[in-house]
């Protein structure tokens, strides 16, 4: 993963809630930065399922450091890469 690419666009996203289209379902997406923005919190859910995205990013901790809610990096990563706020 190029984590500068994943941060960059997941700074995009406002903080709060947020509609966003992925892989064509309508999720609602909930971003937070907290210390300053040494945390990150994102937790999206399908509104059409019961699916989640779920993880919290360290920018600052080894060239950025993601940690994924019981799922793997890299639903995390295509997530915050091709969710498009609508």
């Amino acid at each position: 993963m190029d984590k500068s690419e994943f941060y960059r666009k997941l700074l995009t996203f406002p903080n709060g809630a947020n509609d966003v289209l992925y892989q064509g379902k309508r999720y609602l997406l909930r971003k937070e930065a907290l210390l300053d923005g040494k945390l990150i919190k994102i937790y999206a859910e399908d509104l059409s399922s019961k699916d989640i995205v779920s993880g919290n990013y360290y920018p600052t901790m080894k060239n950025g450091m993601l940690k994924p809610c019981e799922m793997s990096d890299e639903k995390v990563i295509d997530f915050v890469l091709h969710a498009q706020v609508i």
